[in-house]
């Protein structure tokens, strides 16, 4: 592995350590102040600020932790993956999807980052969003 590769996946897992510890300026310390952030079925967003909302109200509304971590870097440290498992509660209603009751549920997940100048400048997430619906219809996981 070469130091670049090392580099790209400890900032990886510094990222994901600091979302265990629920450390939203951890992780965004960590980001491009242009970083971009593309969001499972969703819109893409630009920016420290606007990453930052997206923390503040996903843990509005979820309690999430990042379990089974594996994280992969190209040679040049420029492009890295991550596949995990999300353990989560569903805390608060999000509008528009179902009502929160405290749900549990467990996602497999997927996520990309670009890499520049020893920060992520870009996170896309992908999970099953149908999966995740079905487990919070159903109650729990």
């Amino acid at each position: 592995m070469t130091d670049a590769t090392q580099t790209a996946v400890q900032l990886v897992q510094d990222y994901y350590a600091a979302f265990n510890r629920g450390d939203a300026a951890g992780m965004l310390a960590l980001l491009t102040d242009d970083v971009r952030h593309d969001i499972n079925e969703g819109d893409t967003q630009t920016g420290l600020d606007a990453f930052g909302a997206f923390l503040a109200k996903m843990d509005a509304h979820y309690r999430e932790r990042a379990e089974d971590l594996t994280v992969m870097a190209t040679q040049d440290g420029t492009r890295a993956s991550a596949e995990f498992v999300i353990h989560g509660e569903y805390l608060k209603t999000d509008p528009g999807l179902p009502e929160a009751q405290g749900q549990r549920y467990v996602l497999p997940v997927g996520a990309f980052f670009d890499v520049r100048g020893g920060k992520i400048a870009r996170v896309t997430n992908y999970y099953n969003l149908a999966d995740w619906t079905r487990q919070v219809e159903q109650g729990s996981a």
